[in-house]
């Protein structure tokens, strides 16, 4: 049975394992790494399988200022999920969760840079239809997404969208 939890201190080397192996790379554990160091502001959780992390998500701040206006929400990144468990609901499950606990704590609205056929479905849609820019040139528009989470509160927000210096190549 898959349980969907926040992050605990024993889960570092379980989460490192899973983007490690979900990516095929160490960028993304790296990058996972700085941000726990840095970032007490992120929102952490791991789908637990009895006691082996199988998957991770996690969502950090990102900033949309609009002139005189500064709108700070959450960008969703990275997500992962070890191979042999993917396609198995365990992602959905991890970015369900994470957008409930977001809600419950006023979130404006979430950003994610990922695949238009999978993120839709959890009402993500073009960030550009809502005037919303990525800071990373190249990044397609359908690729770059927004959940807005409280209308009021973004009424009229459009801008550039950035994400914690952590997440630039130079850092």
């Amino acid at each position: 049975m898959i349980t969907i939890r926040p992050e605990h201190p024993r889960d570092v080397a379980g989460v490192r394992y899973v983007n490690e192996r979900a990516f095929g790379q160490p960028l993304e554990a790296n990058l996972v790494e700085k941000l726990r160091e840095r970032c007490h502001e992120a929102l952490s959780l791991v789908a637990d399988e009895g006691d082996r992390v199988v998957g991770h998500i996690m969502f950090t701040p990102v900033v949309v200022e609009d002139g005189t206006r500064r709108t700070v929400g959450m960008g969703l990144a990275p997500m992962a999920v070890v191979p042999e468990r993917q396609r198995q609901g365990i992602g959905s499950q991890l970015v369900r969760r994470g957008l409930e606990i977001l809600r419950e704590r006023e979130c404006p609205f979430v950003i994610v840079v990922g695949h238009p056929e999978y993120y839709p479905r959890f009402g993500f849609e073009s960030a550009a239809k809502h005037g919303l820019r990525c800071q990373w040139a190249g990044v397609p528009d359908e690729a770059f997404m927004a959940l807005i989470l409280d209308a009021t509160a973004t009424a009229g927000l459009s801008g550039l969208v950035t994400y914690r210096p952590e997440f630039s190549d130079d850092q």
